[in-house]
């Protein structure tokens, strides 16, 4: 009698031990590292501003590189229409908003985890053709009768922000075009479609080959933050927060600002 207690009470104490480190060795695996790489896997989707296309490509691209398990689909496309998705129940784990008012509607409807983090700011330049035909030195020049100008929509930030730089420099434009996000404003200077558009500063330089750059006092007053969350409803929420991390990270910031985007 006595034997056959002491054998159930050590398989008890032995299935307790398997259990106990097996689910060790879960959490352990499952567990993001500070900066994001290792030990995650499965789909991350996140959504993301238009204007961070080339540097979330080459951070999921090296993301994946550090997790090997790990695929990363991304959705770029304005920050307005994104937040909408997201809050009419697109599924998606990871939101990067090119500014804190669209990520504001998509925490004040529950659908972030915890507080965002600001982790990249970005701001205005004039974008013109290659070899600037039109001699552009400054928002003024773009009030000309024959100048064409593309603006992005006020919903979107770039466009928000534009308004802010115009207004601060007292000058009125009438754009021939309001796009839905900066991608659509620079793709008219582009195509030769426009003869300006006001467009982030990473977007210009992203496009060197085709277009230059005109730097102009105002944008200082109207540079835009850019705020990551994890979210509520992420189908893969370790994965999600290790991606997070993995922006935050010194290897995430250092493409960030080859880039040209500037340190919160």
């Amino acid at each position: 009698m006595r034997a056959r207690r002491f054998r159930a009470a050590l398989a008890t104490v032995t299935a307790l031990a398997v259990v106990g480190l097996t689910g060790c060795g879960g959490d352990d695996s499952a567990s993001p590292q500070p900066d994001g790489s290792g030990g995650v896997t499965g789909n991350v989707t996140v959504f993301a501003a238009a204007s961070l296309t080339e540097s979330f490509t080459r951070i999921g691209k090296d993301f994946e590189a550090a997790n090997p398990g790990v695929k990363v689909t991304f959705s770029f496309a304005g920050s307005s229409a994104l937040a909408t998705q997201i809050n009419q129940g697109a599924p998606a784990d990871v939101f990067a908003s090119a500014a804190p008012a669209n990520m504001k509607t998509v925490t004040d409807a529950g659908n972030g985890v915890g507080a965002p983090t600001t982790f990249v700011r970005n701001q205005l330049v004039i974008a013109v053709p290659k070899g600037n035909p039109k001699g552009v030195t400054g928002l003024a020049d773009l009030t000309k009768p024959d100048a064409k100008v593309a603006l992005c929509a006020e919903q979107v930030p770039c466009g928000a922000a534009a308004k802010k730089a115009l207004d601060a420099a007292g000058v009125k434009l009438t754009p021939v075009t309001l796009e839905q996000d900066v991608k659509g404003a620079l793709s008219k200077v582009k195509l030769g479609e426009v003869d300006a558009a006001l467009v982030y500063r990473t977007d210009a330089k992203a496009a060197a080959a085709d277009v230059e750059g005109i730097e102009f006092p105002e944008s200082a007053g109207a540079i835009n933050d850019y705020p990551i969350v994890v979210l509520k409803n992420a189908a893969n929420r370790t994965a999600a927060q290790a991606f997070v991390n993995y922006v935050l990270s010194d290897t995430g910031r250092g493409v960030l600002t080859a880039a040209g985007f500037q340190a919160p």
